[in-house]
C-alpha cells in the first residue's frame, strides 16, 4: 500500500508548487474529511469560496474524486496516514 500512496514524487513536488497557501489548507481539511461548511466556519470563508477553491483545486490536479485527493495529501505529507 505504501507504493501505491507514494506515485510519482517528482510530478507530486511539481503539483503541490501550483498549489497556494490557502488551497493547501483546503486540501488539508477536505482530506480530513471535513465538509464544505465545515471548511468554510474553519477559514471564516464563504461556503461558495470553499467550493470554488475545491473545485480549482481538483482542477489543478487533475484529480476526479476525493479518494484521489486525499491521496495526494497524504503522499505530499499534508496530512497523515
Amino acid at each position: 500500500m505504501q507504493k501505491y500512496l507514494e506515485g510519482n514524487p517528482e510530478a507530486a513536488s511539481h503539483e503541490t508548487s501550483s498549489l497556494t497557501p490557502r488551497e493547501r489548507e483546503v486540501v488539508q481539511l477536505v482530506a480530513e474529511g471535513r465538509t464544505n461548511k465545515e471548511v468554510a466556519t474553519a477559514l471564516n470563508i464563504s461556503v461558495k469560496t470553499a467550493e470554488t477553491h475545491r473545485t480549482n483545486i481538483m482542477r489543478k490536479l487533475d484529480c476526479h474524486s476525493l479518494s484521489e485527493l486525499v491521496r495526494y495529501a497524504i503522499r505530499n505529507k499534508i496530512i497523515d496516514p
